[in-house]
């Protein structure tokens, strides 16, 4: 990924609870939103709250997320999509997600096209099952993922097998502000010239304050002026269960020891600057957490960015900052160990004193300014450049014959070198068939060697007891089926109706014409729509060999009708499509009806046709404007799409469909969203990953969450070379003569390539 100019504007979907509801991570988001985006000039926050149903919504929040709402999820990430956002924050605890340990985030994360960013605020040490599964499912979405401590990023790469390369630490923040003004505020307080204990935050169990007052006789004896200041407001999670009880045992407590005069309490939910100037009064602060997994807490990043003295349980984050001396340690649950570590402390002044300054020279690396740079170049390494396309070249045919052997092109690739185990498909020796009709990167001579091995491939698939093809060969050539899928005969059945209009060879295209018309009878049982769409489109395809030929008529009428019906079938006014979900190679279909429209002269199926390739265009647009193909994970889902993962086909289908568009209905919206399927595979893509390269021919197969899926199956290489191909027939015909750079076509006497 190319770091970007710190000129350039990001726009960042921050997702977290926000005030005004009361809570640690509320006040984190709003610091982030106040601290970067008011520092940093290039950065735009669009924040998304975690709400509950009667929570009121920030007026500066983009928009909000009901935790229990499954629909709220799935609304929000589209609203995001169409903001076009450059990253996605998440701000990550467990309680505040809907579900099992908040487990509907994955509703949000799996449908949010831009690049995710994970803040876990909380690495537990032993988490449960399902705990567990949530984490390890984030990690592997992320593309970038932050913590505030080192203890957590290893836990990530050790129990998560988080990459250590997308793991960086970045202190909690914290403010600047001058240091030893203890008295000017204490005196503010009505408690000059007293020792100041204190503990902020939301009360609850979890803050072990009873350890604190369970100390306090001991303290108080020793000085008995001392003042322990407990500042926030009860947990509103808390209060809802039941009401004051906890804050009520708290004083009941201090009753019973004797020390609650030496207690005062402040009852309110204070905003940061008026937190921030009765921090300033303290001496001493106290984090007393019995949980000794809190990864982050931002009220010891305060104090100790004001230079307070800190007595701390040794929970993850206070082990890391308070380490060498810049503050005391003691064991969970001792008042025994409070008591001494504060005592000593009070007993010295300067102690005192030289405590506080090492806790302020501390903070220096956690002032807001510095988390603001850190978090600006977190993301820009996180958003890539996407790369400019390369001249418009013929890829090289060294992947396809690094691919192939003497049986067919293999199936599947670990990198670039093919992986046996898988052996051989027909849907892919199909495709390379294909290519080899009218590819003009290799002599004629071989071009007729590879296109001979493909096709006896496709021959020995035909298995006459069943009158359909196999489509699945081990790489001992053994046949692992009796029948391959309806798309694969479909497919077949285009492949060899194009190599009888496009091969070069007669032989190839005396053979393609016979068992074409041996297995077109058998193919009237074949009725799922992109099996449909393929015969449909290879029946077109041999009417323009042989116009009269009445079977192949027939199959487009039949195609070109049974495509209608579904359409109007399954059309609804924000849903122009065919089925009620979408799948792969979905530009097949609008190409078949414009395709059945042309040759049987159906302007109304060519209109249908044309229709629903805008609607799909559409869908694959991102409001970027870049080829965003509909993800293979929201295969089958009603009336959705999901953004990854991103497999060439889909661009292939669409640089296709566009292609005979084109030529039927010349008009730039097909030029445009052609070219932005073919720049997806050089980097014009939600992840800015370069997917092809020309010169080997090699191509990626396909984006993921987190980038570019480095294997190059045959079906990839074969969609960006076969997609190369139509690319030339979208391009003005003075840049279709010479080739260069755009590549030679070989003169066969065939239009150049569409597909239809």
């Amino acid at each position: 990924m190319t770091l970007k100019s710190r000129k350039r504007a990001f726009r960042v979907a921050l997702v977290s609870t926000y005030p005004p509801r009361k809570c640690g991570l509320a006040t984190f988001a709003s610091d982030v939103v106040e601290y970067v985006g008011g520092s940093q000039e290039n950065v735009r926050f669009d924040v998304w709250a975690m709400s509950r149903p009667t929570d009121q919504l920030a007026p500066s929040a983009a928009g909000s997320i009901i935790s229990d709402d499954v629909a709220s999820y799935r609304s929000a990430a589209a609203e995001i999509n169409a903001t076009a956002a450059d990253a996605f924050w998440l701000q990550h605890e467990f309680g505040i997600f809907g579900g099992p340990d908040g487990e509907l985030v994955i509703e949000l994360v799996d449908r949010v096209a831009a690049p995710l960013i994970v803040t876990f605020h909380t690495i537990l040490e032993n988490p449960s099952v399902n705990q567990r599964r949530i984490v390890d499912y984030l990690v592997r979405r992320a593309s970038r993922i932050m913590v505030m401590s080192p203890l957590s990023r290893q836990r990530l790469i050790d129990n998560h097998s988080a990459p250590q390369e997308i793991v960086e630490v970045i202190e909690h923040g914290a403010p600047d502000r001058p240091f030893g003004r203890e008295e000017e505020f204490k005196a503010a307080l009505g408690v000059a010239d007293r020792p100041v204990l204190t503990t902020f935050g939301l009360l609850g169990p979890g803050k072990g304050l009873e350890t604190v007052i369970e100390a306090l006789p001991a303290i108080v004896r020793a000085h008995p002026d001392v003042c322990y200041r407990i500042v926030g407001a009860t947990h509103p999670n808390l209060v809802d269960e039941e009401g004051e009880r906890y804050r009520e045992g708290l004083e009941q407590l201090a009753t019973r020891l004797g020390v609650a005069s030496a207690i005062e309490w402040d009852n309110r939910y204070l905003e940061t600057d008026e937190l921030l100037d009765q921090l300033e009064a303290c001496d001493v602060y106290l984090t007393p957490y019995p949980n000794l997994d809190q990864s982050t807490s931002g009220t010891l990043s305060y104090a100790v960015a004001l230079g307070k003295a800190v007595v701390s349980t040794p929970y993850v984050h206070a082990r890391e900052l308070l380490g060498d001396g810049v503050g005391v340690l003691v064991p969970a649950k001792s008042s025994e160990a409070i008591a001494d570590a504060v005592s000593a402390l009070l007993d010295d002044p300067e102690v005192l004193a030289a405590q506080k300054r090492a806790a302020w020279e501390r903070g220096r690396q956690t002032i807001w300014p510095r988390f603001a740079d850190a978090v600006m170049k977190m993301v820009e390494r996180t958003v890539a450049d996407p790369a400019a396309p390369p001249a418009r070249r013929e890829p090289s045919f060294e992947a396809v014959r690094r691919m192939s052997d003497s049986t067919g092109m293999f199936q599947h690739a670990i990198g670039a070198i093919p992986d046996r185990r898988h052996g051989y498909c027909l849907d892919d020796n199909v495709r390379a068939l294909m290519l080899a009709n009218v590819t003009s990167a290799m002599s004629p001579a071989e071009s007729l060697d590879r296109a001979t091995v493909y096709a006896s491939f496709i021959q020995h698939a035909w298995n006459p007891d069943v009158g359909a093809f196999r489509n699945f060969m081990r790489f001992d050539r053994g046949w692992c089926e009796d029948r391959g899928s309806d798309d694969s005969n479909g497919r077949t059945i285009w492949a060899l109706a194009r190599t009888a209009l496009d091969s070069p060879s007669r032989e190839l295209r005396e053979w393609a014409t016979r068992l074409y018309d041996q297995v077109l009878e058998h193919s009237v049982e074949l009725d799922s729509p992109r099996a449909l769409s393929f015969i449909t489109l290879g029946a077109a395809a041999m009417l323009g060999v042989r116009p009269g030929h009445d079977p192949s008529r027939i199959a487009v009428e039949r195609g070109g009708d049974i495509l209608e019906r579904l359409l109007h079938a399954s059309r609804r006014p924000d849903w122009k499509w065919f089925e009620s979900v979408l799948a792969y190679d979905n530009p097949r279909m609008p190409q078949a009806l414009i395709a059945a429209g042309e040759v049987l002269e159906r302007p109304d199926w060519m209109e249908l046709g044309l229709e629903t390739l805008a609607w799909i265009c559409d869908r694959q647009t991102a409001p970027g404007g870049h080829f965003r193909p509909i993800g293979s994970e929201g295969f089958g889902l009603l009336y959705e799409q999901m953004p990854f993962d991103q497999q060439p086909l889909e661009a292939q289908a669409a640089l296709d469909a566009c292609a005979s568009a084109f030529r039927v209905r010349p008009s730039q919206r097909w030029q445009i969203h052609g070219t932005a399927a073919w720049n997806w595979f050089f980097g014009a893509n939600d992840r800015g990953v370069v997917l092809a390269d020309p010169v080997s021919g090699l191509c990626r197969d396909g984006i993921n969450p987190r980038g570019a899926n480095l294997n190059c199956g045959a079906e990839s290489i074969l969609a960006f070379q076969l997609g190369y191909h139509s690319m030339l027939a979208l391009l003005p015909k003075d840049k279709k003569d010479s080739g260069k750079p755009f590549g030679n076509q070989k003169q066969n006497g065939s239009r150049p390539l569409a597909y239809s």
